[in-house]
Parts: C-alpha cells; sequence; structure tokens
C-alpha cells in the first residue's frame, strides 16, 4: 500500500522494458546507417581502383601505339600521357619487362 496517494506506483519490469524501446530502436538505427555507409565507402573504392587500372592500361596501350614502345616507368605515363591518380589512397607497382613486352602492373588500394 502507498502511503502517499500522489507518489507513482512503482512500475514492474515489462513497463520499463517498453520505456526502453525507442533508446534501443535508435541504436539499431544508428548501427544500420553506419552499416550503409561503410558499404558505400568500401564499393566507392573498388570503383575507383577498377577505373585506375583501366586508365593505367590505356595509357600503357596509347605509349605503345604512338612510340612503338612501352614506357619505361610510371613517371613516364604521368609526364606524357597525363596519368593522374590519388598516391594516398593507391600503390601502383609498375613492373617492365622490356621495350617491346607489356609491363606487369598492380594497384592495390592503401588501407
Amino acid at each position: 500500500m502507498r502511503k502517499n496517494r500522489f507518489e507513482p506506483a512503482p512500475l514492474g519490469v515489462l513497463p520499463r522494458l517498453i520505456s526502453l524501446l525507442p533508446l534501443l530502436a535508435g541504436i539499431v538505427i544508428l548501427l544500420l546507417f553506419l552499416s550503409g555507409i561503410q558499404s558505400v565507402s568500401d564499393t566507392t573504392l573498388a570503383k575507383q581502383q577498377e577505373s585506375l587500372e583501366t586508365a593505367l592500361s590505356r595509357s600503357i596501350a596509347q605509349c605503345y601505339a604512338v612510340e612503338g614502345m612501352y614506357p619505361p616507368n610510371l613517371d613516364y605515363l604521368k609526364e606524357h600521357y597525363g596519368l593522374t591518380y590519388d598516391e594516398d589512397l593507391f600503390l601502383v607497382d609498375y613492373q617492365p619487362i622490356g621495350s617491346n613486352l607489356m609491363p606487369e602492373t598492380t594497384v592495390l588500394p592503401r588501407k
């Protein structure tokens, strides 16, 4: 029995859980939002890598078509064929084999 009729009755377990539902729903929504942002970021990075690989192979082929030899190094492509990329995001490994053999290239994301 309550001594004062103006004091609220103590809440049971179920009403306390129900009062926490908006907080739990907010946390779930926040986690889903952060997961979505990470997914979009990963997809964007993969597309940027694919675009760089395409630009690199096209620049190499253009150099061979114009000059009759493959570029001796990556800096040559940057200077003469306008190849640009974010060096903080990607590491490009350029291994020339010879002037008449297509070089081996590898593009890796820096993480």
